[in-house]
């Protein structure tokens, strides 16, 4: 038996709490919104074993096309868990990583929108500039500035 090739990778999700705060988040990291719908019906809590569930989801897309974010928000089932606050080396998914033109302006600009830097801002090499942040409802972002591209 031959094996198939991967295609691509089509999103990452993420469970909120607030679908319009986390878009404002996104969208201020420059994420766009590409579309925003509910869920429902049986068909659905077969994929995710919930049962019968209703979810409102927006999907955001990176600037260039290729990444995008599937934002989730359940209006039933109730949510049974929350990860947002563990700590960088907790077990299991933690971060999504955005590249940007100018870390310090970003982080500025994010800290108005109630998001806090977790560490500081260090320098790896000559090749990157990097940081953690927590972002909307406590989400951990990483960002990085490629140095020497400008």
């Amino acid at each position: 038996m031959e094996n198939n090739k991967l295609l691509r990778m089509d999103n990452v999700g993420i469970v909120v709490d607030s679908l319009d705060e986390a878009i404002a988040f996104f969208d201020e990291i420059g994420l766009l919104l590409e579309g925003r719908t509910i869920i429902e019906g049986e068909w659905a809590g077969r994929v995710t074993g919930l049962g019968s569930q209703q979810v409102e989801i927006a999907m955001m897309v990176t600037p260039d096309g290729h990444s995008r974010l599937e934002l989730s928000q359940f209006l039933t089932p109730p949510v049974t868990a929350d990860h947002r606050n563990a700590p960088v080396n907790a077990l299991g998914y933690l971060r999504a990583m955005f590249t940007v033109e100018d870390i310090d302006e970003m982080v500025a600009r994010l800290t108005k929108h109630g998001a806090q830097l977790v560490g500081e801002v260090v320098q790896y090499e000559d090749s990157y500039r990097l940081c953690y942040i927590r972002g909307a409802e406590g989400l951990l972002i990483g960002l990085a500035e490629e140095l020497g591209a400008k």
